[in-house]
């Protein structure tokens, strides 16, 4: 097994595993840390996970957003983790998800979208996430889901695959799984397929993998293996995101 390590710092620096290593951009509306390189963050040893292009951790304050703008070739999966988040697009769709919901946009041919603060008193909190596509030029969509139904305490829901075996699907051959785990559980992963690596990002808590302890936000790439052990240390809020390498 081999295990890239990316939390939050320079890739393969196990110097660089603070929190205050990941890329920030900081406004007076926007509070956004990126895993990857992203806006005026650039690090060119952190570009991508292999498929995995963009992991923004994003604090919107009330009334405020990310204003009509276009996208292409890209698939987009938005997590809240607090407050309301409300979508708009050029398909005519309009949305507010909150806690326990997801959004996929596959960009495509081409769309434009917003993201906005859904509340005019309270921020929003949420996990933006681009994946590059399987293919190009496919025709813009938009979905969101109910999670809460497949979560399960202590087990990793599936809750994104290209198969149609989760709520949620996207253009590419990509596995998310999310879950609420207490401390002292040990969770076993098992790759859908080969030449596929694994992002791990803690949300909330503490884990270990192969003696490499993760706390809050952390996060950390395990590819070249067919499965790999997950041990809380505390109660944890955990995504994986499996991707082609």
């Amino acid at each position: 097994m081999y295990i890239k390590h990316l939390k939050k710092g320079i890739n393969n620096e196990k110097s660089n595993r603070q929190s205050g290593s990941r890329g920030r951009a900081l406004y007076d509306w926007l509070d956004s840390h990126h895993t990857f390189s992203f806006d005026t963050y650039y690090n060119p040893r952190r570009m991508n996970f292999g498929a995995l292009r963009v992991l923004n951790d994003d604090r919107v304050e009330a009334g405020k957003g990310f204003g009509t703008h276009p996208h292409k070739n890209m698939e987009i999966i938005s997590i809240p983790l607090k407050g309301k988040l409300k979508h708009g697009d050029s398909n005519k769709n309009s949305r507010t998800i909150t806690i326990g919901d997801i959004q996929t946009m596959s960009t495509g041919t081409g769309i434009y979208h917003s993201e906005m603060n859904g509340s005019d008193t309270e921020p929003v909190e949420f996990l933006q996430i681009w994946v590059m596509p399987e293919k190009l030029n496919t025709p813009p969509a938009y979905q969101d889901y109910d999670i809460r139904p497949f979560l399960r305490k202590n087990e990793l829901a599936l809750i994104v695959s290209p198969d149609g075996d989760a709520p949620a699907k996207m253009l590419q051959q990509t596995w998310f799984s999310i879950g609420e785990i207490e401390a002292g559980k040990k969770i076993g992963y098992h790759m859908h397929q080969s030449h596929a690596g694994v992002y791990i990002f803690v949300i909330e808590g503490e884990v270990k993998v192969d003696d490499t302890v993760l706390s809050r936000r952390d996060g950390m790439g395990v590819y070249d293996t067919h499965s790999f052990e997950l041990e809380t240390l505390k109660d944890s809020h955990i995504l994986l995101m499996e991707v082609p390498m």
